[in-house]
C-alpha cells in the first residue's frame, strides 16, 4: 500500500490527475487517498453495481458511475492520457491486457508503465518473452510496456515516452 500511496502523493505534487476504478479499497483507494492528501484531483469510475456494495470512494474530485465493468474500462480509457499498472491480481492483469492489446492494434498510442516492485512482474515479463521466443508476440509489441521498478520513475517514464496522437476512442465491445 506504501507504494499506492506514494505514487499518488507524486502524482498530485506533479500536477497529474488520477483516474483509476473508483473504490476506497485496496492498492487503487491507497493511490486515491495519497493523491488526495497531497491536494490533488482524483476522477473514480465505478460500476452501479459496486457501487451498491458500498465500495465507491466518497471522498474523490469526481466519482462517475457507469453501467458495466465494459463502460468503466472505456470511461477510464476516454479520461486517461498514461497508464500505470502496479502489483495485483486478474482484474489487474485484465485491464493491462485490454490496454496493451488496444495500443497492439493501433486503437491509441497512450504510453504505459509497468511498476515491477521487487520482481512482482518477473514471471508475467519472462512469459511475455517466452511469447516472443515462441513467435507468438512480436518483439515491439512486447515493448510496449515500459518497465520501472519504482514509484519514483513512473511519472519521469511516462514524460520520456513519445507523445500521443489522439485517435478515436475505441468502440465498445
Amino acid at each position: 500500500m506504501d507504494a499506492a500511496t506514494t505514487l499518488g502523493r507524486l502524482a498530485a505534487q506533479d500536477g497529474v490527475e488520477i483516474v483509476f476504478g473508483g473504490g476506497h479499497v485496496g492498492l487503487m483507494g491507497a493511490l486515491a487517498d495519497g493523491a488526495l492528501a497531497a491536494g490533488g484531483r482524483v476522477t473514480g469510475v465505478i460500476p452501479q453495481y459496486l457501487e451498491d456494495r458500498e465500495l465507491g470512494h466518497r471522498g474523490v474530485t469526481d466519482l462517475v458511475i457507469v453501467e458495466s465493468m465494459h463502460a468503466r474500462k472505456q470511461k477510464m480509457f476516454e479520461l486517461a492520457d498514461a497508464f500505470c499498472v502496479l502489483p495485483g491480481g486478474l482484474g489487474t492483469l485484465d485491464e493491462t491486457f485490454e490496454i496493451l492489446t488496444w495500443r497492439q492494434i493501433g486503437l491509441h498510442d497512450k504510453p504505459v508503465a509497468l511498476v515491477d516492485l521487487d520482481g512482482y512482474w518477473r514471471p508475467l515479463r519472462a512469459l511475455m518473452d517466452h511469447q516472443v521466443t515462441s513467435g507468438y508476440l512480436r518483439p515491439e509489441h512486447a515493448e510496449l510496456l515500459q518497465v520501472v521498478s519504482e514509484v519514483g520513475q513512473v511519472l519521469p517514464a511516462l514524460r520520456a515516452a513519445p507523445a500521443p496522437s489522439v485517435p478515436p476512442a475505441p468502440e465498445r465491445l
